[in-house]
């Protein structure tokens, strides 16, 4: 596990969540030292993916790890759906910036991605199961979509309202 600062993660409803990222234009030494920091904010949240977007960085670069042992860490840098599964299924998801929410979500089976790793250099994954589910979720986050914005406008507005509770109470504590 990463010993790097951690970052704050973006809570819904923030409107930067609906920020579309732009491409990395270069590896350099601020995205190297971005993604110990996402990894470790992933993993101090006990989560499975985190995209830049999350942390209010908007580049198009995603950390997950589906790992049993949380220690299988992979990094995409431009990530790009090069193909989806018609095969879809609903599932249940969360997400690190809807604390304590869960709903389902439709996704494909299986994706194949196009997308650098920390080092630049260029890789196909294949996915299915868990870690395909977790690409799409986090290429959501680079399109400005947060999961909720699948569900029933009557379910989001009942996220909405607990959430900026939840945020109030937070503030006043």
């Amino acid at each position: 596990m990463s010993s790097a600062e951690p970052l704050t993660i973006l809570c819904y409803p923030d409107p930067r969540l609906h920020t579309v990222a732009r491409p990395v234009a270069q590896i350099d030494d601020r995205i190297r030292a971005l993604i110990p920091r996402m990894l470790s904010t992933m993993y101090e949240a006990n989560g499975i993916g985190l995209a830049a977007t999350q942390v209010d960085v908007h580049e198009r670069l995603i950390v997950i790890d589906v790992s049993e042992g949380r220690n299988q860490p992979m990094v995409l840098i431009n990530p790009e759906i090069e193909w989806a599964s018609p095969e879809k299924r609903k599932g249940e998801e969360g997400c690190l910036s809807v604390p304590g929410i869960y709903d389902g979500v439709e996704r494909s089976l299986a994706v194949r991605v196009r997308a650098q790793d920390g080092e630049g250099k260029s890789r196909v994954i294949e996915a299915d199961g868990m870690l395909a589910v977790c690409i799409q979720h986090e290429m959501d986050h680079l399109m400005g979509k947060v999961f909720v914005e699948y569900l029933s406008p009557l379910k989001r507005n009942r996220i909405k309202g607990k959430l900026v509770k939840a945020q109030r109470e937070a503030m006043r504590a």
